[in-house]
């Protein structure tokens, strides 16, 4: 039985329990971290608990913890349950709704067994499809990672009855933006782009780690407005999160991406950003 923490201690998950009125229950009113344990360390945890705080702060969420309490908490957690490479998720709502508007945050960290992508994935790469979905710019939960993610795994599920291992966004005004867990990015005669967070995009963690290494290894990125004929001329493509590191993605739709082989910049990325996750 898997231990998590909820509410200020660690309970059997068959124990935890939130309360029939929680706000991220009802109306998806919070906000999520997923991450990733490797021997025992949390990759990039200073990246995640920052980027919730930014949020929490943004979108009005309670957050009464500091970031040494949480890590504190996951180190309890992933003890707990006997984890040293391990699949992270926290998750924070303002709890219960109060007529008093009295707030008492409901947050909850649990921890399971790493379980990869296939290794098939990274050796021929992946299609990915395109989602009638829109992004919307002035949506304000866009680029935060909140706990309303309805439409992204609505567009995710209709992906995978696809054959496909992604669905990729555009903005309502036609701009690349996203696919519905990861970003994206591009090479064109051996420069990297990927769209600017002002798109807007999620600011993800796996994002800012390969725009660090393409910067160490003399890669040039440009960060810019992209569009479905940038999408469709690009040499390679690969998405990107914490789980699924640097994912090659070899079609669009019924688009072959290049020569439909695993790119070299990619391929080249892919190995640079194992040797970091694996020393973080």
């Amino acid at each position: 039985m898997n231990k998590v923490f909820l509410n200020n201690k660690i309970v059997d998950d068959a124990e935890a329990h939130i309360s029939v009125s929680d706000s991220g229950f009802l109306y998806g009113m919070g906000l999520f971290e997923t991450m990733r344990c490797t021997g025992g360390r949390v990759f990039a945890l200073e990246a995640h608990l920052s980027r919730l705080f930014a949020s929490a702060a943004k979108l009005a969420i309670s957050n009464p913890y500091d970031k040494e309490y949480i890590s504190d908490v996951i180190e309890q957690v992933l003890a707990a349950n006997n984890l040293t490479d391990a699949r992270l998720r926290l998750t924070l709502t303002n709890g219960p709704m109060s007529a008093s508007n009295e707030c008492k945050p409901t947050l909850l960290i649990t921890a399971t067994r790493f379980e990869p992508y296939p290794a098939q994935y990274y050796e021929k790469g992946v299609r990915v499809v395109l989602t009638d979905f829109r992004q919307n710019v002035q949506d304000p939960i866009t680029r935060h990672k909140t706990t309303n993610y309805f439409s992204r795994l609505l567009a995710l599920d209709i992906a995978h009855k696809k054959q496909a291992a992604e669905a990729l966004w555009f903005t309502t005004d036609g701009r690349l933006a996203e696919g519905c867990v990861s970003n994206v990015f591009c090479v064109k005669d051996s420069v990297l782009y990927t769209p600017t967070l002002d798109t807007p995009v999620l600011p993800g963690v796996m994002r800012k780690t390969v725009c660090e290494v393409a910067k160490a290894e003399s890669v040039s990125l440009i960060e810019k407005d992209l569009t479905i004929q940038d999408l469709l001329a690009a040499d390679e493509v690969f998405i990107t999160n914490v789980i699924m590191l640097v994912l090659p993605v070899v079609a669009v739709e019924a688009h072959t991406v290049g020569d439909g082989k695993v790119g070299a910049i990619t391929s080249r990325l892919m190995k640079c950003v194992d040797k970091v996750v694996s020393q973080d």
